[in-house]
């Protein structure tokens, strides 16, 4: 908005004044919108807008941890009505954001080519167990260091079937984990063979380690959009837990520390005590353990 500076070099009282026709001429600028602004300077839609901004930010000073939603409501209680896309657009151009909701800094490389179709389309749910599994790597700094984890899900139980903790973060942490995952179902007498493995298009997954492995297991690899975080929605709500439930719950002196941390959380916690409304208010263990016949687990 240029208008004020207009306004301000055609001052009468200041010795170097400038007309507001040169202004808009050198400026380019329309010298009937000028006069329209500095008849009311202030619109009523701006007006209502500093105030539906006033109301998000007081929201925002008392609970930071709180997102846009959640902002509006708040705003709501105190007069203040608006839509959730307002309230988006208000909090983005203030840099107003959750707590919980940090942006991951970019590194400035481009994800490569994908290495198999999208067979899941965004559609997370499978009828019977090994039909659909989802994967992914998240990271967390230590005192040592950072500490990387590759989990894969069942997509109908949610049961995390295998899971690799390591130092680096190389192909080998993802085919260990989907080693994991197969061993486990196969321990348990279930067959994976024709399973959909899908995952982000992350070099590690992309790497011909994994490729290789998807082929020896008999899998079906499958690959997401770039850039498009609702392609692994599904085990991206995961991470999500885990980082509130344990990662974020304090600062971690040693890699082994985490480590024996995760495991704990998502072989007794998670797996055994967090029931899920999904799976009519069962937890995963449970959930397979009724829903698999030994039938099943013959075929």
């Amino acid at each position: 908005m240029m208008f004020p500076l207009v306004r301000e070099l055609a001052v009468q009282e200041d010795p170097i004044r400038v007309p507001v026709t040169v202004t808009c001429r050198v400026l380019d600028l329309c010298r009937q919108q000028y006069y329209r602004w500095l008849k009311d300077p202030v619109t009523e839609r701006e007006l209502a807008e500093a105030y539906r901004a006033n109301a998000l930010f007081d929201a925002h000073r008392d609970d930071p941890e709180f997102g846009y939603r959640l902002l509006a409501d708040e705003a709501a209680s105190e007069g203040e009505v608006m839509c959730e896309r307002t309230a988006w657009k208000i909090c983005s151009s203030n840099a107003w954001w959750s707590s919980f909701g940090k942006k991951r800094a970019k590194n400035g490389k481009k994800p490569g080519p994908p290495a198999h179709e999208d067979r899941v389309r965004r559609d997370f749910t499978a009828q019977e167990p090994n039909r659909l599994w989802l994967t992914d790597i998240t990271e967390h700094r230590t005192g040592e260091g950072k500490l990387y984890l590759c989990a894969v899900k069942d997509a109908w139980s949610n049961r995390i079937v295998g899971y690799s903790i390591d130092s680096r973060m190389k192909a080998r942490l993802a085919v260990r984990a989907l080693d994991n995952a197969v061993d486990a179902r196969a321990a348990a007498g279930m067959a994976v063979a024709g399973c959909v493995v899908h995952s982000d298009r992350g070099s590690q997954f992309r790497s011909r380690k994994f490729l290789k492995a998807l082929r020896r297991h008999n899998l079906l690899g499958s690959m997401g959009q770039v850039g498009t975080s609702a392609d692994n929605a599904a085990v991206e709500s995961w991470f999500s837990l885990l980082q509130k439930n344990v990662l974020n719950r304090q600062s971690w002196t040693t890699r082994d520390d985490l480590r024996m941390e995760i495991v704990i959380w998502i072989e007794r916690t998670y797996h055994r005590r967090r029931r899920q409304r999904r799976l009519g208010k069962l937890t995963p263990i449970e959930y397979e353990t009724i829903m698999t016949t030994p039938a099943s687990q013959a075929a």
